[in-house]
C-alpha cells in the first residue's frame, strides 16, 4: 500500500502522540508498506485555519492517515475532495475540546473538531476513552480501530528482585515525565510536595520534559519550586535521550503525572515496566491503565492534598509501595506489544482500501 500520514512539524517532536506516529511509520515500513510523511508547518491555532485556503489532498495514495491534531488545517481539503479518491482516516490521540479550558473556548474548538471529524471516512483511536468521546460527538457509523500506543520501547521489564530491593532504599524518589505545560499538572505535584502530610520529608523529584514547550509556564514552575524552598529536592532535566530516561526510571519509586487530561498516557505504562506505581487523574484515559490502589492512585485534577496523602503513604509504608510496584509490573506485561498494534493497523488499512467506498 501507498500510505500517507499528515502531521504538523517533525516526527522527532517529543510527545506521546508523536512517539506513536513515529513508531507506526517505522512499523509499517518494516511490514513492507510505503509510507510518506507530509509535514505541515507548526503555527498557532488560528493561523492553521488559513491552511484551508491552499492545502489539498495529494492524489497518489491508497489510503491517507491524518493526525487529528491537524484538524484546523484540513477541514476544507477533506470537504472539497469529496468523494474522496481513497479512504481518509483520522488518527485521534485526543480531542482538543476535551482539554480543560473556559467553556466558550471549548465550544469553539468542539464546533471545528466536529466539522473535521465528519469530513473523514474512518478512525484509528489510541484508547477506548478517545473512541467514546469521538463517537459521542459524531456517532459510530464510520469504520474504526482502537489501536493502543507503544509502551515497550524500553524492552523487558525490570526484574522483580530489583524492584523489591529498590523499594527499601532511601530517599524516596519521584519521577515526573511530560512536557512542562499546564495540562500535565506538574504545579499540582509541586504543591503536594510543599503541603502536609508530605512536607519536610527527604526525597528527590526528577522532572523530565521540555522546558521550552511553554516557556512562561516553565519559569512559573521553577519560581514555585524556589518559593516553597524545594530547590534542593527538585531536579529539572529537560528532554532526555532514551538511555538516560531508562536510568532514571530504574532508580525511581513512583511516577507522578497528575495531568488534567490524557487521551491515553503512554508514560504510565512505560513506568510500570520499571515497577513504578503511577499516579494520574480521573480525567481522560488514565483510568484505563491505573487501577486505583492496585497499580497506583487516581486523584481529581488539581487535588494536591490527596496527592500529598498518597505520596506520604508510599513513603511511610514500603510494603504497600512494593505491592503496588509488583502489580504495576504485571499490568505492564498484560499490555499488547506495539508490533501487534502495527499488524492490526496494517490489516485495518488493507480492509479500508479493499472495501472503499463504503
Amino acid at each position: 500500500m501507498r500510505i500517507g500520514l499528515i502531521i504538523y512539524g517533525s516526527l522527532s517532536t517529543v510527545s506521546g502522540g508523536y512517539l506513536y506516529d513515529r513508531l507506526l511509520v517505522e512499523g509499517l515500513r518494516r511490514q513492507g508498506e510505503t509510507v510518506e510523511v507530509i509535514s505541515l508547518p507548526w503555527r498557532f491555532y488560528l493561523a492553521h485555519l488559513t491552511d484551508n485556503l491552499h492545502v489539498r489532498l495529494p492524489p497518489h495514495f491508497d489510503v491517507l492517515i491524518q493526525d487529528e491534531l491537524n484538524h484546523p488545517s484540513l477541514i476544507a481539503a477533506n470537504r472539497l475532495s469529496r468523494p474522496h479518491p481513497y479512504p481518509v482516516l483520522s488518527l485521534v490521540h485526543h480531542l482538543r475540546c476535551s482539554e480543560p479550558r473556559p467553556a466558550w473556548q471549548n465550544a469553539f474548538y468542539r464546533w471545528l473538531e466536529r466539522s473535521y471529524l465528519r469530513s473523514v471516512d474512518g478512525f484509528i483511536f489510541n484508547s477506548l476513552t478517545t473512541q467514546r468521546v469521538v463517537h459521542g460527538e459524531v456517532g459510530s457509523r464510520r469504520p474504526y480501530l482502537v489501536a493502543f500506543p507503544p509502551t515497550d520501547r524500553f524492552g523487558d521489564p525490570l526484574p522483580e528482585s530489583e524492584i523489591a530491593a529498590r523499594a527499601r532504599r532511601t530517599p524516596f524518589r519521584l519521577i515526573f515525565v511530560g512536557n512542562l505545560i499546564p495540562r500535565k499538572g506538574v504545579h499540582t505535584l509541586i504543591q503536594a510536595l510543599a503541603s502536609r502530610p508530605f512536607a519536610g520529608r527527604p526525597y528527590r523529584l526528577d522532572v523530565v520534559g521540555s522546558l521550552t514547550a511553554d516557556p512562561s509556564y516553565s519559569r512559573a514552575i521553577q519560581r514555585q519550586v524556589e518559593r516553597f524552598g524545594l530547590s534542593p529536592f527538585v531536579h529539572f532535566h529537560g528532554t532526555l535521550e532514551q538511555e538516560a530516561l531508562r536510568h532514571l526510571l530504574g532508580q525511581g519509586h513512583v511516577l507522578v503525572v497528575p495531568s488534567a487530561y490524557e487521551g491515553f498516557g503512554i508514560v504510565y505504562l512505560e513506568g510500570m515496566g520499571f515497577g513504578l506505581p503511577a499516579i494520574g487523574t480521573t480525567a481522560g484515559a488514565a483510568g484505563e491503565i491505573i487501577e486505583h490502589e492496585h497499580t497506583g492512585y487516581l486523584i481529581a485534577p488539581n487535588d494536591s492534598a490527596t496527592l500529598a496523602h498518597y505520596l506520604a503513604t508510599l513513603d511511610d509504608d514500603r510494603e504497600v509501595l512494593l505491592r503496588l510496584s509488583l502489580q504495576a509490573r504485571r499490568r505492564y506485561l498484560r499490555q499488547p506489544r506495539f508490533h501487534q498494534t502495527v499488524t492490526e493497523i496494517q490489516a485495518f488499512l488493507q480492509r479500508c482500501v479493499q472495501t472503499f467506498p463504503w
